[in-house]
């Protein structure tokens, strides 16, 4: 007779099928981008909501910061690229982002919401959101 399955045994297998996310909430970025003139001659800041979908595993069983995505690396790499980018689209922008993200840090897959407040004077803010995963 087989023995029955124990609880623990079976959440062991629910979180191997678990995907995990490392996230970057608000990342503030100053740059210059916009189609108008005027925006062309202004900082404006930018608010990244980044999650990207990876394997934590090998760091939490070593504790090892080198067995992670170092998320203030990500942090660090987006702000340089914001900073240095001179498009005029969120959405150029938010594409680069990604693929940096991507390649760059191996990631399977990332999440991507950008926000552009006082574009709009009604409005908190307006943005855009995407999903892109690696190929």
């Amino acid at each position: 007779m087989a023995s029955p399955i124990r609880p623990a045994d079976n959440l062991t297998k629910e979180l191997q099928v678990l995907t995990d996310t490392v996230f970057i909430q608000s990342l503030s970025v100053d740059t210059v981008i916009g189609v108008y003139d005027w925006e062309k001659k202004i900082q404006q800041t930018l608010l990244f909501d980044i999650e990207m979908t990876t394997d934590i595993a090998a760091a939490a069983a070593s504790d090892d910061l080198a067995d992670t995505l170092d998320y203030e690396a990500v942090s660090n790499r987006v702000i340089e690229h914001v900073k240095n980018a001179r498009v005029e689209l969120l959405e150029t922008l938010i594409e680069q982002v990604a693929q940096i993200i991507l390649v760059e840090f191996g990631v399977k897959q990332v999440a991507l919401t950008v926000h552009k407040p006082g574009a709009v004077k009604a409005a908190k803010s307006v943005g855009l959101q995407i999903v892109r995963r690696a190929d």
